[in-house]
């Protein structure tokens, strides 16, 4: 393990090559006075403070990255989430379960969605890719909601 000494001299080829014997020079002299401290260099030579190749994952086959099941599901045509009037649940609980299923869904986005769907037996909920109305669908029905999915002509997440 190599080591660097904390101190500022200034010291010649000469100095440190040739010393003659039982020379003392006046750096030397100093040194001895001096309380100089021996620090080991962490890493020295295996690079030191440079660091390691970064190691690049490749996606495994028949498995998709983060990257690709975004832009699939961005080029993927969007999809309607229908809400159905039902005549079994309270309007607070399609609220409650609209902001609990749906991301970023609000409290006044979901009392409309709610009251459109009671006055006219649908109403849309979010346009989003495929997978994602899928999901959100499946979410309705299990906390008792009718619920369907249907293609959308226009419109995106």
């Amino acid at each position: 393990m190599a080591t660097a000494i904390c101190c500022r001299v200034s010291l010649s080829a000469n100095h440190i090559f040739h010393p003659k014997p039982g020379y003392k020079s006046h750096i030397q002299k100093q040194w001895a006075s001096w309380n100089v401290m021996a620090m080991p260099i962490a890493g020295a030579g295996k690079g030191g403070g440079v660091l390691d190749k970064p190691v690049i994952e490749k996606a495994t086959p028949g498995r998709q990255s983060e990257f690709d099941l975004r832009k699939s599901r961005k080029t993927s045509p969007p999809y309607r989430v229908m809400l159905h009037n039902d005549n079994f649940n309270k309007r607070e609980y399609v609220v409650q379960v609209l902001m609990k299923v749906i991301p970023g869904m609000t409290l006044d986005n979901a009392v409309n969605i709610m009251q459109e769907a009671h006055h006219n037996g649908l109403s849309v909920v979010i346009i989003c890719a495929q997978v994602d109305a899928e999901d959100h669908c499946t979410q309705l029905r299990g906390n008792g909601l009718l619920s369907s999915i249907e293609p959308a002509s226009g419109g995106g997440c």
